[in-house]
């Protein structure tokens, strides 16, 4: 025999918040889009935009190393895009750099070992302003994208940029020295136990730039894996973006 369930109690179940997880996809208005770059290429991004839409504040996300399994739907972005919209009323912009394929689809042209993205950078914050009418934009780049953040993110339209696990491997020390004369915000977010570069190096390898906010992730990796990390470093992109929204929920 079935069990009975009053109605009451039904309506009370329909009503309990449901704990956010790695699959939740909370509302938001999603576009694919394409944009060119300087060099004729057709490059793949998507925009996520709050069900307002409102893009007064949003973020443009660079990927990590495409030759290492680096693309827009990157884990911490994908997420990103699946929640902070609804979370923190953040548009989320992510594309696929030259030659990096995803579930969007590929980005026309090849890896060009962080020298011909340049182009893929300038056309993208140029594409965020001029046709997806964003207001406020900061750029986040991840691992091989924070490399192509800190040399090429340097339009003034820009107001900021978030590193997360920056290995400094393409960037040069002129690179480090606009930033620093430039004076706009950055804030790194370093992982204890980096792959590439850990939080005391990266103290001195960015101390040249003032106004760096270096943040030390207790228990951190390069890669971010698991709930409380990617939720620490959502945190941390909202506390940059919109603090207002801070702290951010776990349950929907």
């Amino acid at each position: 025999m079935s069990e009975f369930v009053a109605p009451w109690v039904k309506t009370k179940l329909k009503l309990m918040a449901e704990l956010i997880r790695p699959s939740t996809i909370l509302p938001a208005n999603r576009e694919v889009f394409r944009f060119r770059t300087g060099d004729g290429l057709s490059l793949v991004g998507e925009i996520a935009t709050p069900l307002s839409g409102d893009r007064s504040h949003s973020i443009l996300c660079l990927h990590p190393l495409p030759t290492h399994g680096g693309m827009m739907d990157s884990h911490i972005y994908k997420k990103a895009a699946n929640r902070l919209p609804a979370l923190a009323n953040i548009a989320v912009i992510r594309f696929n750099t030259r030659g990096t394929q995803s579930e969007q689809g590929r980005s026309e042209g090849e890896f060009g070992n962080g020298i011909s993205e340049r182009d893929d950078v300038i056309a993208a914050v140029d594409y965020c302003f001029e046709e997806l009418n964003v207001g406020k934009l900061w750029v986040v780049g991840w691992s091989f994208g924070t490399d192509l953040a800190l040399r090429y993110a340097r339009d003034q339209r820009i107001e900021g940029l978030i590193l997360l696990s920056p290995p400094l491997r393409f960037s040069s020390p002129e690179d480090l020295q606009y930033w620093a004369d430039d004076g706009r915000s950055i804030r790194a977010l370093i992982p204890e136990f980096d792959d590439y570069l850990r939080p005391e190096e990266a103290l001195q390898r960015f101390s040249v730039i003032p106004q760096i906010d270096v943040i030390p992730i207790k228990d951190g990796k390069h890669l971010w894996v698991g709930e409380p990390m990617v939720y620490r470093v959502l945190s941390e992109i909202v506390q940059t973006v919109r603090p207002e929204h801070l702290p951010l929920p776990t349950e929907v």
